[in-house]
């Protein structure tokens, strides 16, 4: 019990040692002075890029955001990809006048595939686009969206992610789990790399890719099962800083049932080992050869937290059989459920602690009402938890893990989900 309860410190003195740069983050966010965005010199010309799967009820309302924005309307084409559709996406997406590209492959699923469709066509082409602003169906945008990220591309940055919003924030605890998170990454991660002159990293939707960037990869070369993450790593192995609009807020949908979310965080888990296997070495290199802090950042994100945290739960399983088989179980069982019990509670406090240091500071960004925003501080850490098994199952289901869709019926105007922000 001894050489176990030595480990358990072991591990918890290492997740400090990885992990406490984000503590950093988050007190310099709290600390700092407010960081006024100089207006771009230029405006650039825009592509945006929707890649679409059978989503005929939301793609309507992000084309009438994209048409609404403050940006001059000749600077931006909108292209859609309407991904093995069966329903009526492209018909949709062509009434609002967006150029529709049909692509048809069931062999090859996935958004990587249909972005890597659009843009190897669009340099044949030869578009005149200097950068591309890569969205999900289901997105809408805040008016000065595209303003607000041109401010930021023109600064030179050639990647650049924005401020991740929900639109069903507060449907349930699973909703409210995952907006929150997305909210705490924009604002506690994204936004305190910027202010520190490190990289930061796309999530999912919402992010800019310069012309250049495309060529170089002659299209879009990123094909696992969480493209966002193997793009940034692989454009901060390559020495690229990606940059991040705080102004430039969207709009998504969340998964509401479990079993969307189980699927989903499934397949994110197996992407993370994916990048992991195929990026962690070069990303270890970098960060002895060049000392490079961003190459650090991204391995952390990608590896230690679930390793660390599987083998803490394994050492207290080896506790609890101990105690179990001990003649001692009377003294040595209630000793090894309050080791757990510990564990569990310091985890749950800290997680909590952050949800609540988020929710406080975007209190008006938070489109709910009050006591929702409040009891979804304490459902927060829960719907953490639940990647525990997440994870594991996506270690020994891996092979058997693949890209499925999931149904957004979301519908909400930018007026509505703006309203308690003003």
């Amino acid at each position: 019990m001894e050489t176990i309860y030595i480990i358990e410190q072991v591990i918890a003195a290492a997740f400090i040692a990885c992990y406490a740069y984000q503590l950093f983050y988050i007190a310099y966010m709290l600390f700092r002075k407010p960081v006024h965005q100089e207006d771009a010199k230029k405006q650039h010309r825009y592509g945006v890029v929707i890649c679409a799967r059978n989503e005929e009820e939301v793609i309507g309302q992000l084309l009438e955001s994209v048409a609404a924005q403050d940006y001059p309307s000749e600077l931006v084409e909108v292209f859609v990809v309407a991904d093995n559709c069966t329903d009526s996406t492209a018909a949709v997406a062509r009434r609002m006048g967006a150029r529709v590209l049909e692509r048809n492959d069931p062999e090859r699923i996935g958004k990587g595939y249909a972005l890597d469709y659009l843009f190897k066509r669009l340099l044949v082409e030869e578009t005149q686009c200097e950068g591309f602003l890569v969205l999900d169906a289901d997105n809408v945008l805040k008016g000065n969206y595209l303003t607000e990220m041109n401010k930021v591309f023109d600064q030179g940055f050639r990647i650049i992610t924005s401020y991740r919003n929900s639109k069903n924030y507060n449907t349930n605890w699973i909703s409210a789990g995952y907006s929150l998170w997305f909210i705490r990454e924009s604002k506690y991660l994204n936004e305190a790399r910027m202010g520190l002159g490190t990289s930061c990293a796309i999530s999912g939707t919402g992010f800019m890719v310069h012309i250049d960037i495309i060529r170089r990869n002659n299209g879009w070369k990123h094909h696992l099962l969480t493209e966002d993450i193997e793009f940034t790593t692989d454009s901060i192995i390559h020495g690229e800083r990606v940059g991040y609009a705080a102004g430039a807020m969207l709009f998504d949908e969340q998964p509401e049932t479990f079993r969307q979310s189980w699927t989903q965080r499934l397949r994110w888990s197996k992407g993370f080992y994916q990048v992991l296997g195929n990026y962690g070495r070069d990303l270890t290199k970098n960060i002895f050869k060049k000392g490079s802090f961003a190459c650090y950042d991204m391995l952390m994100t990608i590896f230690p937290a679930l390793f660390l945290t599987l083998f803490s739960i394994l050492c207290h399983c080896i506790e609890f059989v101990h105690a179990v088989l001990s003649p001692n179980i009377a003294v040595l069982l209630p000793i090894a459920f309050m080791s757990l019990s510990a564990t569990v509670l310091k985890c749950y406090g800290l997680i909590y602690v952050i949800g609540l240091i988020t929710t406080i500071t975007e209190w008006k960004n938070i489109n709910c009402p009050t006591l929702d925003k409040i009891l979804y501080t304490f459902t927060f850490p829960l719907f953490m938890f639940t990647y525990i098994p997440v994870s594991i199952w996506a270690i020994l289901r891996f092979r058997n893990i693949g890209w499925t869709p999931i149904k957004h019926s979301v519908c909400k105007s930018v007026d509505q989900l703006t309203k308690m922000q003003k």
